[in-house]
């Protein structure tokens, strides 16, 4: 996992998501992907599935807050546990990154239940 791409994660993630850009958040989540399966991990198989749906929904034209806000939310919870088991000096980031995904979904899920 690079240390880099986790905090460039990070960092764009505490601007907003709308201060990403589409495409640039689908070659992220692409790239995140990528590592997490070649990993061999299976706690982070799962996430690299759950970025896969990510993926699938941003990618799929009409874009659903209280989707992309579940996914979100689910990747926070699933990053959260993975920090777990990570090596001292990624806990802190991935603690902060999972937070953020869970904050950042949350927020979609509000604006979804505003919008009904």
């Amino acid at each position: 996992m690079s240390f880099d791409h986790l905090n460039a994660t990070v960092s764009a993630l505490k601007n907003g998501l709308t201060s990403l850009p589409l495409g640039s958040a689908i070659d992220n989540a692409e790239t995140w992907q990528q590592q997490l399966l070649q990993s061999g991990e299976p706690g982070l198989k799962d996430i690299a599935r759950e970025i896969g749906n990510l993926q699938s929904l941003l990618s799929g034209g009409l874009l659903s807050a209280r989707s992309i806000g579940n996914s979100l939310t689910i990747l926070g919870s699933q990053t959260s546990q993975a920090s777990a088991q990570a090596p001292a000096e990624l806990k802190k980031p991935l603690t902060k990154l999972a937070d953020l995904l869970r904050q950042r979904g949350s927020d979609l899920l509000a604006h979804a239940e505003k919008s009904k």
